[in-house]
């Protein structure tokens, strides 16, 4: 054959592969974005504020001070495909990562998360499994049992239970034991969870040093008698810094004891986690599908069940443990439409969510749905209130200013929303069974 021809006939042929591997490139595309729900590009930045602006009664108090609230919110709106899949679209308002504010106990959502994965990492499927918390330190103590379960013994799904039913923070402290800060920071960064630095236990006034020190841990079989899972004391080696993170100290003094110290307070060597991170995770736990693969974390069904049915009862309606409704009301964790309020909350609202409070922050993250009216959203929001500008004294304007924020802007989105425009209805099937609880098991 000619050698003309020759080359004519390898230039076809590899044109002709060429575009057969573009096709093929092009048809994994479009096969992945057609199993992966859509996500909107950029996210308004006006709607909120203008929302806000159309109640001044109830907004414009802390909306013309909102630096000084230091309110960050962010909104997402849920619309679905016609396989039911969510697609999602943002709005924020004031919605910053460098603009530090403590994040309270809302860091229990990724520890509890983290714990439920480590369990499955082990091959311990059954989460309630009895946990043994040893001591090496005069500053640490033990963990035996624990009363409010079933059977009296602690265990990481009835830590999990306890986290998001009233936001306990012993339980979350006993699953930071358990997983250790280093494993925990970690993990959230290589799922790309990047804003977060989890490192403190809460409630107990630790010092960062002995937060460095991590108790044994021991899992066992049901009887108590055969160790599944030995863990040695442990101390933190890693230094997670804050990167380019703004007013780390704040305030003009600090109640130590009885004794006013008239320095700011110094957030360097706190918990941190940004407002866009904490919802990201919890997209990530209520629609796992709509994230990337690394994103997700590593659970099981009867984890799932566990998370979404903890996170929607009230205290009233849990067996185990048992709440006394006087000082655990329905709203006592869900500030989102019902936190200025002591009213129950309708059974067929339910809240899947996160909450925070301390040193004058209030924090909100949760996934909002309504049952009868077809309504479901994301809110998440930041605000501080602490007029004194004192830490530590409990003089924080939580029911005055921070409660009713959160509270009205709820309503407000919520409202909104039964009036706003959807291709489709949402079937909530994934979530039908928890609009209600079996009655209260009595002893």
């Amino acid at each position: 054959m000619h050698p003309v021809v020759i080359l004519r006939t390898v230039l076809l042929i590899g044109r002709k592969v060429v575009i057969l591997g573009l096709y093929l490139v092009c048809v994994n595309v479009l096969a992945k974005a057609q199993s992966m729900p859509r996500v909107s590009a950029g996210r308004d930045t006006t709607f909120l504020d203008s929302l806000m602006r159309t109640r001044p009664d109830q907004f414009g108090s802390v909306l013309e001070h909102a630096a000084v609230h230091r309110v960050q919110i962010l909104y997402t709106q849920i619309d679905r495909d016609k396989r039911n899949r969510p697609l999602f679209r943002s709005f924020s308002y004031r919605l910053d990562p460098h603009e530090y504010f403590y994040p309270a106990s809302t860091v229990k959502l990724p520890t509890a998360l983290l714990a439920l994965e480590k369990m499955n990492r082990l091959g311990l499927r059954n989460k309630f499994l009895p946990m043994y918390i040893d001591s090496v330190r005069h500053d640490q103590s033990p963990v035996t049992g624990d009363s409010t379960s079933p059977n009296g013994k602690a265990s990481v799904g009835h830590f999990v239970k306890k986290i998001f039913l009233v936001s306990d923070n012993d339980a979350h402290n006993r699953l930071l034991e358990f997983i250790t800060p280093d494993t925990l920071n970690q993990a959230l960064y290589h799922k790309g969870y990047t804003d977060a630095k989890i490192t403190r236990r809460l409630g107990i006034g630790s010092t960062p040093e002995q937060d460095m020190h991590m108790n044994p841990v021991r899992i066992t079989d049901a009887s108590g008698r055969r160790v599944l899972y030995s863990q040695a004391a442990s101390v933190s080696t890693r230094t997670y810094a804050f990167r380019q993170l703004r007013d780390l100290k704040q305030g003009k003094g600090v109640l130590r004891g009885k004794t006013l110290v008239n320095e700011p307070m110094d957030f360097t060597q706190s918990n941190y986690i940004s407002l866009e991170t904490l919802q990201r995770i919890l997209r990530a736990v209520i629609f796992p599908e709509s994230v990337q693969p690394h994103e997700r974390f590593l659970l099981t069904d009867d984890d799932y069940d566990l998370i979404y049915s903890s996170m929607a009862q009230f205290p009233r309606e849990s067996q185990y443990p048992r709440y006394d409704t006087t000082e655990y009301w329905d709203s006592y964790v869900k500030f989102a439409m019902f936190g200025d309020s002591k009213e129950p909350i309708p059974k067929h609202i339910r809240i899947f969510n996160k909450v925070g409070d301390a040193y004058g922050y209030l924090i909100e993250n949760a996934y909002i749905v309504d049952f009868h009216s077809k309504v479901e959203f994301f809110l998440s929001v930041v605000i501080y209130a602490n007029r004194n500008e004192i830490f530590n004294d409990g003089q924080y304007e939580y029911e005055t200013v921070s409660l009713p924020f959160i509270g009205r802007l709820g309503r407000l989105l919520y409202e909104y929303e039964k009036e706003r425009s959807r291709p489709r209805i949402p079937q909530f099937t994934k979530f039908a069974k928890y609009q209600s609880f079996p009655p209260l098991i009595r002893k």
